[in-house]
């Protein structure tokens, strides 16, 4: 019963092929909060620049 059981699983796709996609997905989600992140630090740095290179008008 045991081994029926172990051949079962080992030959099951249909629940791997769900778990694929769903290493594949998060893998993606990592990669684009690690892109997003960096476009962000880099505008941050942009504009700070831009910031201290504006001289304040005085009257």
């Amino acid at each position: 019963m045991m081994l029926k059981l172990l051949k079962r699983l080992a030959t099951e796709e249909e629940g791997q092929g769900l778990v694929e996609y769903a290493l594949i997905l998060a893998l993606i989600a990592v990669v684009v909060i690690v892109a997003v992140t960096d476009v962000g630090t880099r505008a941050k740095e942009i504009f700070n620049s831009i910031k201290d290179k504006l001289v304040t008008p005085t009257s």
